[in-house]
């Protein structure tokens, strides 16, 4: 009896080392899983940080993008004012002055420094009178017979036509010839 006794008594030993074996691995798994749960909340909130990141800055250039848009025409009007100025000064010189060519020089440098802002920023004028007629980059007000221009030639320009670029902004108004209509 006492070997069943000296049994029972290594059983329980070896039962409450393998208890002890069992709660420090569940301890080590315990921790194990608040460490995997905490950086799980670390992960989480970065994303959650980087979704709003992300929304802030699609909203932000979108607001970049439609004030650029808003405002892109800023620079060409700031080029024009100096040629309204000289305008306005050329409409005061004409009240002040009866001397009709001095006004005249005046507007014809304000008509060539606008131009000259304007080709700056890519807009030339469509060549006019003397060239033959294109539909495409000319609009035909009227036709006239002419014995010394010929047939589908531009006799007059009404209105210039403009380029932006490579696109037609503004077809040239003008009058073709019919040529010679008496042969």
């Amino acid at each position: 009896m006492a070997e069943q006794e000296e049994n029972k008594e290594n059983g329980l030993e070896q039962e409450s080392s393998g208890d002890d074996q069992v709660k420090a691995e569940k301890d080590d798994l315990s921790v194990q899983l608040e460490k995997a749960l905490e950086r799980n909340r670390e992960l989480e909130d970065k994303l959650l940080r980087m979704a709003a990141e992300q929304d802030n800055f699609k909203k932000r250039m979108q607001r970049e993008r439609e004030t650029a848009f808003k405002y892109a025409e800023e620079n060409i009007l700031r080029e024009l004012l100096p040629s309204l100025d000289n305008l306005e000064r050329a409409v005061e010189q004409c009240q002040c002055s009866p001397d009709a060519g001095v006004l005249l020089a005046g507007v014809e440098m304000t008509c060539k420094g606008l131009l000259n802002t304007l080709e700056k920023f890519g807009v030339k004028p469509v060549a006019g009178a003397g060239q033959p007629f294109d539909p495409n980059f000319h609009e035909a007000v009227a036709m006239e017979p002419s014995a010394d221009v010929p047939e589908n030639q531009i006799l007059q320009e009404y209105q210039k036509g403009y380029m932006f670029k490579d696109r037609l902004i503004r077809a040239a108004k003008v009058v073709v010839s019919k040529g010679n209509v008496e042969e």
